[in-house]
């Protein structure tokens, strides 16, 4: 058989990802936070684009309008150029609400409420540098301090020590001893417990300092404390021969001590969320106006663009490409923005008795429902729902929660999983303290009062989803 070398043409269609198209599906699924980031760097590298002021918007409506002709419209060539010149999205807020903007000015306020002036700048002291400070004004020798740094390092968030005497001893260069005598001085720093290897050492250390020398809370603590979690508090009683009353006094004794000495010096800041969209009820429908606070108004630099004139073919590909990427992120912007009002509102259609009543009344819903109502694709309603928040009258919730399961009713219908798992808690939360209801007790009441078809396992799931714990770690005693 010959080898030989043929020409062919062949016709055929295949998805080319383009960096353009890459660029809109990254914005889609980028957060608030993230997306004021993308555009700031962009800004940076771009000089074709500029963010416009807001005093600016006024005289650049003027000179559109200005272009107008005596019949409303304009030539091709002025609106062209206006466009190149004043791309800016102001309209963002028009375009993607639910009634104009001067009622909305007039009805409505923004109730995005920010941390206090100085609460934003005061620095939360760590728990390394407070027990830092600390040791600096004891009279440590350089050796204890280089000791106590090292011991410091290896704290967890809690307050607890995580590398051993022996470790600590190997790391610093020194013998158990004086680590031990480091770590027994530290200890009884503030807050008290702090540097413990168990919780028994922390809880005996405060026990200590506090001056409590009862032998039998000693010993509760020290060899007990399994079977005060786990509430095994007869055989505790007949162990001590203590009435439970007495027994009680202890507990309540030991509530006071703190298990976790350095949760309070957590070294994350709380994280808030910015909505990115607001629904209010308005008369008898609902309101949806997207959150662009801060969000920065993009126009083409135009004196940039008509200040500079390019000298070779590489400056004017340069000018060129750069036109095109400016372009073309406010064109993902406005896309992005028109993509997010279109998936809230079907949201809030599909939605409605939960944006009525709360989350009882929220309703199984898919992606592929939204997809079909918006005329979208699945995987760009997902984009679109990831990491994105909305302010509604019974809270804030990620997109994310209104997309839940159904579990079928006795009449044919099916109730939102998340409607099962609010009934759950709320069941939960008007039990009694010292008779709590069991999953499988929860799961007949469900059957009974609302005609739900839950088994007893996923009542489980769902309280364990929740956080809650079971009937028996819920009960007290007392």
């Amino acid at each position: 058989m010959a080898l030989e070398l043929r020409q062919q043409l062949k016709l055929s269609q295949q998805l080319v990802m383009t960096p353009q198209l890459q660029q809109a599906i990254k914005l889609l699924q980028l957060s608030r936070l993230e997306l004021l980031e993308s555009v700031q760097q962009e800004l940076l590298e771009n000089p074709l684009l500029e963010e416009s002021a807001e005093e600016e918007r006024q005289p650049e409506r003027t000179m559109a309008e200005d272009n107008l002709g005596p019949t409303g419209d304009s030539s091709d060539a002025a609106m062209e150029k206006e466009l190149l010149k004043n791309a800016e999205w102001e309209d963002y807020i028009g375009d993607f609400a639910s009634t104009s903007r001067q009622s909305l000015a007039r009805e409505t306020e923004l109730p995005e409420e920010g941390m206090a002036f100085d609460a934003r700048l005061a620095s939360k002291p760590s728990l390394e540098g407070h027990l830092g400070w600390q040791m600096r004004l004891s009279n440590f020798t350089e050796k204890e301090l280089e000791i106590g740094e090292t011991i410091l390092g290896s704290l967890n968030s809690s307050g607890y020590l995580r590398a051993s005497v022996e470790e600590l001893a190997q790391m610093t260069g020194s013998t158990n001893e004086d680590v031990e005598r480091v770590l027994y001085r530290l200890q009884r720093f503030d807050p008290v417990g702090v540097a413990a290897r168990t919780p028994s050492e922390c809880l005996l250390t405060q026990i200590e300092v506090y001056g409590w020398d009862d032998p039998i809370l000693i010993e509760l603590v020290r060899d007990h404390l399994e079977d005060l979690e786990k509430k095994r508090y007869k055989p505790l009683a007949k162990k001590f021969r203590l009435t439970m009353e007495k027994l009680k006094e202890y507990l309540e004794l030991l509530q006071t001590l703190n298990p976790m000495p350095g949760a309070s010096y957590g070294s994350g800041d709380p994280i808030y969320v910015s909505p990115d969209a607001f629904v209010y009820k308005y008369g008898d429908d609902f309101v949806i106006l997207l959150n662009e606070e801060g969000m920065p108004r993009l126009n083409l630099n135009a004196s940039y663009m008509d200040g500079v004139t390019p000298k070779t073919d590489k400056d004017k590909d340069y000018l060129q490409d750069k036109m095109r990427s400016a372009m073309w992120l406010m064109k993902s912007l406005y896309q992005r923005q028109r993509t997010l009002y279109k998936v809230l509102e079907s949201i809030v259609k599909f939605q409605r008795e939960f944006f009525e009543h709360g989350v009882t009344r929220l309703r199984p819903l898919i992606l592929k429902d939204v997809a079909d109502d918006i005329s979208m694709h699945e995987s760009t309603v997902s984009r679109i729902t990831s990491n994105k928040y909305v302010a509604t009258p019974h809270g804030i919730f990620e997109l994310k929660f209104f997309f839940n399961s159904s579990l079928d009713l006795d009449d044919g219908g099916t109730v939102g999983s998340e409607s099962v798992k609010a009934m759950i808690k709320r069941i939960i939360a008007g039990e009694n303290a010292k008779r709590p209801i069991s999953d499988e007790a929860i799961a007949d009441m469900l059957k009974d009062e609302l005609q739900i078809n839950i088994a007893r396992r996923t009542v489980a799931k769902y309280r364990t989803a929740m956080g809650i714990e079971s009937s028996s770690k819920r009960k007290e005693v007392f």
